[in-house]
């Protein structure tokens, strides 16, 4: 069950699966006002009932706040504290379905079956096992530690930040988990963590670092001599355990409720002058940007900009030897690329970034049925990193325009606020039809794209079996034709108590249905897994014009992992 499903429409039914939505809750007791009514929810009621436990030892979790909530409306809900055991009940509830919720301080907040934001509802009705319920709450657990300089003193104001392994969405990752800041003796904590393996990397500036601009003798740059060089310093990226680049830090592995530390050691090493000439027309000059690459993330390097000199450049300084990726921002707010920088020396001249070598991309839009575009609609590029380079607002004549595109391949995306989700589904460019959502700017392209727009207004539903019978907590996903280019129309859900599911907001085009058992935090996305469970799922064709519910006439056989 995914909690923010609503969708309204028009039923569409293949065949005569029944589909029974009994009547509403009411609030706190589930208890509507009147004889009459209060007389049908007696004779129709039912309970819920059963223990929290720890996910991590299994023990009991008293004191713990439980709640069980209709997941038509979530304000009809009601919520109790669990006894000494563990034990909660919930009595007198309508048939219906119900979000069941466990909460308790040191633990993650979690629904019945939780798994990467999905959980099982609870359905109440004749046959259907509600009261021994077992709901596992995961303890956290945190890292924290020590930056520490080159004499074992405690760095302030470095930064540090928290990468976690993640496997959502069937695919293997290092994502950002969180960002801290040394205080005053160099510690950081980072709390609230879920079982997981997870990197640290840390940035930060020697506290007596002095980078003087060199000096113009006979033509030649040299450094000054009235600062000594082992002032002249600066710290590397370092990750745990000492490495300066991410392919080789050390992971950290995170228990349910284990509390690790990691100290990370810095050392200075010599800060470069780099040196980067500017254009004719000074007032246009702009600095470069210089970033790192930590897990396939960009991340910016601090660098110090001091006066031009009399050789029409600019000075850099108090930035370590090390690869870098080199830019400049543009007026638009990307950065315009040219790709990487190895700075080994003194002295090293940096070229600034030609405009001429960026593209321009204009995109003209209609939506598939005529309707007028919602407001606060955006473009934005997305590139082969899958990292967000660009973020446009639509104009009032519905076009949207990408100044200062580096060149590479992007998709063009759709953000839309408050509505159902829409995606390109045809583009022409340069009059020439494709599908999808994909472009190629070479340098100094200028392309003009014309896109339809189509929006998800149809859900699926069904049921999941396994030798027979209703399986619950089973990952159910709709796989879109070309998946691994088209990850925003994958559409998932887990399946309740009596193995149905709801998948909604799905976009028009071509998918593949498939439910695979204990699939959660497994990379099932890899080559050749996925398409083992491909092989076997149900193939539907949602088109253009759909609106309403599509109920699959034939329960859906539940594949092992």
């Amino acid at each position: 069950m995914e909690f923010a499903r609503e969708f309204a429409g028009v039923r569409i039914v293949f065949a005569a699966l029944a589909a029974i939505f009994l009547g509403g809750a009411a609030e706190a007791q589930f208890v509507h006002a009147g004889p009459e009514a209060g007389a049908a929810r007696v004779e129709g009621s039912y309970r819920v009932a059963g223990t929290i436990v720890s996910g991590g030892d299994g023990s009991p979790l008293g004191r713990a706040r439980v709640s069980l909530a209709d997941t038509r409306d979530r304000k009809k809900a009601e919520w109790m504290i669990t006894a000494a055991d563990g034990r909660f009940e919930f009595r007198a509830v309508p048939a219906g379905k119900y979000a069941l919720e466990g909460a308790k301080k040191g633990f993650r907040e979690s629904g019945y079956q939780w798994h990467e934001g999905f959980s099982t509802a609870i359905v109440t009705g004749a046959g259907l096992e509600t009261e021994n319920l077992v709901l596992q709450l995961i303890p956290l657990g945190a890292v924290s530690g020590k930056v520490i300089d080159e004499v074992g003193e405690g760095v302030r104001n470095a930064q540090v930040k928290l990468y976690g392994e993640n496997q959502q969405r069937g695919l293997d990752r290092v994502v950002p988990s969180g960002f801290a800041t040394t205080d005053d003796e160099g510690r950081y904590e980072f709390p609230g963590l879920v079982p997981a393996k997870y990197y640290l990397s840390v940035t930060a500036q020697p506290w007596y670092a002095v980078h003087p601009p060199s000096e113009n003798q006979n033509g030649v740059r040299v450094p000054v001599e009235t600062v000594s060089r082992a002032l002249d310093v600066a710290y590397e990226t370092t990750f745990y355990n000492g490495a300066t680049e991410s392919n080789g830090a050390t992971p950290i592995s995170i228990e349910k409720g284990e509390r690790a530390t990691a100290d990370i050691h810095l050392s200075p090493a010599p800060a470069l002058h780099l040196f980067v000439r500017m254009p004719a027309d000074q007032q246009r000059f702009q600095m470069p940007v210089l970033s790192t690459r930590e897990f396939g993330q960009e991340q910016a390097v601090q660098a110090e900009f001091v006066g031009g000199n009399e050789t029409g450049e600019m000075e850099m300084v108090g930035v370590p030897a090390g690869k870098y990726l080199i830019g400049k921002p543009s007026r638009s707010g990307t950065v315009i690329a040219a790709g990487e920088m190895n700075a080994a020396k003194d002295g090293q001249r940096v070229e600034p970034v030609a405009e001429e070598i960026s593209g321009r991309v204009k995109v003209s839009l209609k939506t598939a049925r005529g309707e007028p575009l919602p407001k606060g609609m955006h473009l934005s590029l997305r590139n082969e990193g899958r990292q967000t380079i660009a973020w446009v607002e639509v104009d009032g004549n519905d076009e949207a325009t990408f100044n200062y595109v580096p060149a590479g391949k992007y998709a063009v995306l759709v953000n839309s606020a408050n509505v159902a989700p829409y995606t390109i589904g045809r583009m022409t460019v340069g009059g020439i039809a494709v599908e999808g959502h994909d472009i190629t700017v070479a340098e100094g392209a200028s392309l003009e794209l014309n896109a339809t727009l189509m929006q998800g207004r149809v859900s699926v539903e069904g049921v999941v079996n396994k030798a027979g019978r209703p399986a619950s907590g089973v990952m159910v996903a709709l796989v879109p034709k070309e998946p691994r280019t088209h990850p925003e129309r994958f559409r998932r859900d887990q399946t309740d108590l009596d193995g149905t599911f709801h998948v909604g907001g799905i976009l028009p085009g071509s998918y593949t249905l498939i439910a695979v058992e204990d699939a959660w935090g497994f990379a099932w996305m890899k080559q050749g897994v996925l398409e083992k469970y491909l092989e076997h799922g149900q193939n539907l064709t949602i088109g253009e014009m759909m609106n309403g519910t599509v109920v699959l006439p034939d329960a859906v056989e539940v594949q092992s992992r």
